[in-house]
């Protein structure tokens, strides 16, 4: 919906745009409409889950599903923000976390030389960024050399948001408001560059292509190679929101017929759920997570 408001300048795109995004709406209100009674009466996608599961003669641990967007990302996101996944961890296992604990990871201090004594104890902590470590003052008579203790060392962890002392909620609207922004900025930028890339010979040859049927009596096979086309891409790119963002602006432009749009929106519904499947195949409680 928000890619189909850039192209809102031109009134004839901005309809069929918008209409191609309601297509993808409805569809996930309706299926939330319908399967949602049906679970909460019956337990149907429950029941039927579990028999899938359980006619599995085997379940093989598998690998964590290839990371092909995060290569690209994670380098900049881990400049911005860490997130301490035991925290996530403790929190979805429903454990009590103590008062003031954060899902942001904080900068720790490395190697504190700890001189205690009967009488009274000093703390010598320095930050990891540091790579010297400081002098310890001369022991006084009360204390000796044996009391001296250095801890194991802890990497950094350098962020913007790293020790701010804001709370989780303040960090977490602020990257909501700077996500979003950035969101319709690229979404602005993608429709004027597919507007600009898909014009003349290129426009009209994808057109023929996504848009032609099946000869007769093979014209309802159409509908699912589009299906299949749309699984496939969004496995490549691990991402429904991705495709469907890209193929709107093409339905605004006449590139892509509002009817050809269906079977591309669920064949992405489908090839989403591979990226669970993947990632639910390198859990430890295969059976569990898949199901």
């Amino acid at each position: 919906t928000i890619v189909s408001l850039a192209q809102s300048m031109d009134v004839s795109q901005f309809r069929k745009a918008f209409a191609g995004a309601t297509v993808h709406d409805i569809f996930n209100l309706l299926s939330v409409i319908i399967l949602l009674p049906l679970e909460v009466a019956s337990g149907m996608l429950e029941k039927l889950t579990n028999a899938i599961i359980v006619s599995i003669p085997s379940l093989s641990k598998g690998t964590k599903p290839p990371d092909i967007l995060k290569v690209i990302t994670k380098p900049l996101t881990n400049k911005i923000i860490k997130v301490d996944k035991k925290i996530i961890t403790k929190v979805a296992r429903g454990e009590v976390l103590p008062p003031g604990t954060s899902m942001v990871k904080s900068i720790q201090i490395c190697n504190p030389r700890i001189i205690g004594s009967l009488k009274k104890s000093v703390f010598y902590p320095f930050p990891c960024s540091s790579k010297k470590i400081p002098r310890i003052r001369p022991y006084e008579k009360s204390e000796t050399k044996s009391t001296l203790v250095s801890t194991i060392t802890i990497l950094p962890e350098d962020f913007i948001f790293a020790n701010t002392g804001m709370s989780d909620g303040a960090i977490g609207a602020i990257l909501l408001i700077v996500s979003l922004l950035v969101l319709c900025v690229c979404l602005v930028v993608m429709v004027k560059l597919l507007q600009s890339m898909m014009k003349g010979s290129v426009a009209k040859l994808i057109k023929k292509v996504i848009n032609t049927n099946f000869p007769s009596p093979f014209g309802w096979l159409t509908g699912y190679l589009a299906i299949l086309v749309g699984a496939g891409l969004t496995f490549v790119v691990q991402s429904s929101s991705v495709f469907t963002s890209t193929i709107t602006p093409l339905v605004g432009m006449g590139v892509i017929s509002l009817k050809r749009m269906y079977p591309l929106t669920l064949g992405s519904n489908i090839g989403t759920t591979t990226t669970s499947i993947l990632a639910a195949l390198a859990q430890d409680e295969i059976a569990n997570s898949l199901q």
